[in-house]
């Protein structure tokens, strides 16, 4: 079910975000007159065909799931018919030609604003920024974190949730240096930190680098007391009630309900003697755990669920909501920031401050899009949106195959008073669709490196 839901959710998604972008191109086209003869999601071999519209557009679903394309009448590669000339996109003006290819991207930049303005307007959940007891010695502890320290702002901006945190924080760890962030302790004291990231590396980027810093996230600390005990499950047929408080599982001492979790569900199918206490009393009860698959793994469960303090369980999560007029801006500085961001992790992968190892291929996205999927809509959406800015900015980037490409061109054609010449178009389009394979490889390649080392 798993496979089917990432399969499902990759499709989708792809599905949803192609055809947005090839659409800005389509809905330009017909503002700038020019004939459509072919609008296709997926490449290669086509699955479904339909004519239809004032052209008689040739409408496609392709086998190949991995983007699209707007097929226009032009005379350059002869598919433009004498009495559609005019219609023809290589005889539109260059402002026009520029519209229709930035359409595209467009479309996708507006995509994502709808989704961060539903999401806005429906409530985002989140996790408050509060910091664990930093690590002795570390990074973390340098700078001054303590116990439940929350992060309130970072360089001067607000910050609501660990994901605003982690997301201001990664441009520092890039830059290795140091970030200013302002902290309210337990006592509501408010103090300035000057949190370096110098001793970091660029593999670093790729784990946990705020945890090699000695910066958490504070995580609620659960007693293994029980609360609720499910029917017919291995803790009923054995007798557990709830209020008891687990003391140990196997001989293995248990102080946190971590600690029970990590030995139930590494006794799969196996006996497990329970000590606990009951009403002040020590009791043994042995108790056999369902098998059970999770993420391709057999472990052990026995139908239980903590007692958790809902005071300060409530404390540690947000939902960041705003207005219906209020969440444009909202969404679309969203936007803004998360181009800026992903151009600016580019611009550091060039000149070797980012390792090439963080670039993501369709695995890793298939695999994203069915982890969103399985976790809700919202995170699905999230993902959606994060998405759509990514393809966004990278069919703008100057490489001749893509819209960035032909915009280059566009410009040119501005400065120099006439068109580019064939020649040049035809050595862009070889070095483009080299550069285009490279970056395509490699992803794949890193893509199928994290399978095999996870």
């Amino acid at each position: 079910m798993t496979f089917i839901t990432t399969v499902l959710a990759f499709l989708v998604a792809i599905g949803i975000l192609v055809t947005f972008h090839e659409l800005g191109h389509y809905w330009a086209a017909r503002i700038c007159d020019v004939k459509i003869l072919r609008f296709s999601v997926g490449f290669g071999k086509p699955l479904l065909v339909k004519h239809a519209g004032p052209d008689r557009t040739e409408w496609i679903i392709a086998a190949l799931p991995l983007g699209g394309y707007v097929k226009m009448a032009d005379e350059r590669d002869g598919s433009a018919e004498p009495q559609d000339r005019a219609r023809a996109f290589n005889n539109k003006n260059v402002w026009q030609r520029i519209f229709i290819v930035s359409a595209g991207p467009a479309a996708n930049f507006i995509l994502a604003t709808f989704f961060y303005w539903a999401l806005f307007v429906t409530g985002l959940p989140g996790t408050k920024p509060y910091v664990a007891s930093p690590t002795p010695a570390s990074a973390a502890a340098k700078a001054g974190f303590a116990d439940f320290d929350l992060i309130t702002k970072i360089d001067g901006n607000e910050i609501q949730t660990w994901s605003d945190a982690r997301l201001m924080l990664v441009e520092h760890a890039a830059k290795r240096d140091v970030a200013v962030i302002e902290v309210t302790n337990a006592a509501d004291k408010i103090r300035t930190l000057q949190f370096s990231m110098q001793e970091l590396t660029k593999e670093d980027l790729e784990k946990d680098f705020l945890g090699k810093l000695g910066l958490n996230a504070y995580r609620l600390k659960v007693a293994p007391q029980f609360d609720a005990i499910q029917p017919n499950s291995p803790a009923a047929r054995a007798g557990i009630q709830p209020k008891d408080l687990a003391i140990s599982a196997a001989g293995v001492s248990i102080v946190s309900w971590e600690d029970l979790v990590k030995e139930i569900s590494s006794r799969p199918g196996e006996p497990v003697a329970l000590r606990l206490m009951r009403a002040g009393q020590e009791i043994v009860l042995t108790i056999t755990p369902d098998k059970v698959e999770a993420n391709g793994k057999t472990i052990g469960r026995i139908g239980i669920t903590p007692t958790i303090d809902r005071a300060t369980a409530d404390k540690l999560s947000t939902t960041v909501r705003y207005g219906v007029f209020e969440s444009l801006p909202r969404a679309l500085g969203k936007v803004w920031e998360m181009s800026a961001f992903s151009l600016r992790m580019m611009g550091k992968m060039l000149t070797g401050e980012v390792s090439w190892k963080n670039l993501s291929g369709p695995v890793s996205i298939a695999d994203y899009a069915g982890q969103s999927a399985q976790m809700g809509w919202i995170p699905y959406i999230t993902f959606l949106a994060l998405i759509s800015i990514s393809l966004g900015v990278l069919n703008l980037l100057p490489i001749p195959v893509l819209d960035g490409g032909q915009l280059m061109y566009y410009m040119v054609e501005i400065f120099k008073g006439s068109p580019v010449s064939t020649r040049t178009i035809e050595i862009g389009q070889r070095v483009g669709l080299t550069l285009l394979l490279t970056l395509t490889a490699f992803a794949f390649y890193n893509d199928i490196h994290r399978l095999v080392a996870s």
